[in-house]
């Protein structure tokens, strides 16, 4: 394969994650980032064009004559970038419309579960207000309410009393809270465990999973406040077994791909599955159809193979030929989130941020450390600004999970940010697991 030429679809965390790991590898020549962000400018050339800026995206392809495109995040997935660029002749990573349905509406992913038989919480859909509320006077409580659409992560309610799921059903059926998102709702049932996510690289034939991870969705320490995109994660996740992992490919990956196939949803890219530990075995919380953020920060920095050769036989059907290798090293990410977030926060505050390799160098357990750059800009005077909620992913790689949690919350010190918070106790629960 002659060098590449590269674009990455996105504006976040991840998308830097995605861009530092494939600037590694000796096929990629030049990388675009559209729209990126200040951080993300450092790695990649970042071009003003907006992720759901279907045409103009195409437009620019064509253009710099592009060989590649990663398309990231859910929302230009739903609404068929894919498609429109592989109409164009471009080959992409990333599912086309017809298959990221799995992770844009709820209701076709609970359907798909319960029609081939995949382990998932038990459910009812509704679609009027008054029915949701009249069952769920019918049942226990902690439950679960879930928007059938896209909401940014946050379409997830676990209401603990009656009075609180009557409410979320009206803020999200009658209110708006989630506009079309949530004119539509599954009402589930409290399943307890820990949670695990796997994200996973396949090509409609096989399913390669990446190492497991342990997200932080609170806002704050103790797993309190509110649930937020993600404040943190560790991987490995210390709960998920090789036996676990053995159950969930025969269980719930296998039967997911065969299943979106059967349907005739073939599925490419990264499928990210949200599960949870039950007494029972594992079962499936949610699908996402792309990488997870904050998951890709701590997963991608053990990956060994070559990222963007991978992304490439996930399109060209040929991951059974592709070397797909982690390291068995642990990593921790701390999200640093501007006061106030996940509600309102400011923008434009400054920040300062250390040299990661420096710190790497210097510190004796640490083989690798990585700031991503997710909500920012770039003032004019070539310093960062705060330019969104979660705004840096600060992640090391170390041989223990105690080593790399240490290492990244000493990092995490280093940044100069009055205006930013982020949790003290990413990857205590995991430690406390091991032990």
């Amino acid at each position: 394969m002659s060098q590449q030429t590269v674009a990455v679809i996105g504006s976040g965390g991840r998308e830097h994650a995605i861009i530092k790991a494939i600037k590694k590898s000796p096929l990629v020549s030049k990388i675009y980032c559209l729209p990126g962000n200040g951080g993300i400018a450092a790695d990649a050339e970042c071009v003003s064009i907006g992720v759901m800026e279907t045409q103009k995206i195409v437009d620019f392809c064509k253009e710099k004559a592009i060989d590649f495109v990663i398309v990231a995040p859910d929302d230009p997935l739903a609404a068929g970038t894919v498609d429109a660029l592989n109409a164009a002749g471009f080959k992409c990573f990333g599912p086309k419309k017809d298959a990221a349905i799995i992770e844009s509406s709820k209701i076709f992913s609970k359907n798909l579960m319960k029609k081939y038989g995949i382990p998932t919480a038990a459910y009812e859909v509704f679609t009027e207000s008054a029915k949701a509320i009249e069952y769920l006077k019918t049942q226990d409580m902690p439950i679960v309410i879930k928007c059938d659409g896209l909401a940014l992560g946050k379409g997830v309610i676990i209401a603990e009393t009656l009075d609180e799921a009557i409410e979320a059903v009206k803020e999200m059926m009658d209110g708006g809270k989630f506009g079309a998102s949530g004119a539509n709702v599954v009402i589930e049932e409290f399943m307890t465990g820990p949670e695990v996510t796997v994200l996973s690289f396949t090509d409609g034939n096989v399913v390669i999973p990446m190492v497991s991870s342990m997200d932080h969705k609170r806002a704050h320490d103790n797993d309190e406040g509110l649930n937020t995109g993600g404040m943190g994660t560790v991987a490995p996740n210390p709960y998920y077994t090789e036996a676990i992992a053995k159950e969930c490919m025969e269980k719930i990956f296998l039967p997911t791909i065969k299943a979106m196939n059967a349907e005739g949803r073939t599925f490419k890219g990264c499928l990210y599955f949200g599960l949870m530990l039950t007494p029972k075995g594992p079962k499936v919380i949610e699908y996402n159809c792309r990488f997870g953020d904050p998951e890709t920060q701590v997963v991608l920095p053990l990956l060994e193979s070559d990222l963007f050769k991978i992304m490439v036989a996930t399109a060209d059907g040929t991951l059974a030929d592709t070397e797909v290798k982690f390291s068995d090293k642990s990593a921790c990410c701390v999200i640093y989130a501007t006061k106030g977030y996940p509600e309102k926060y400011e923008k434009g505050l400054p920040m300062t941020l250390p040299d990661a390799d420096a710190f790497a160098a210097r510190t004796s357990t640490v083989s690798d450390a990585l700031i991503y750059v997710a909500g920012a800009k770039k003032a004019e005077d070539g310093s960062l600004l705060s330019n969104g909620g979660r705004v840096l992913g600060i992640t090391t790689v170390a041989d223990t999970l105690k080593d790399a949690v240490a290492a990244s919350y000493a990092l995490t010190k280093e940044v100069k940010f009055d205006g930013g918070f982020y949790r003290n106790d990413i990857g205590a629960r995991a430690l406390k697991a091991l032990k």
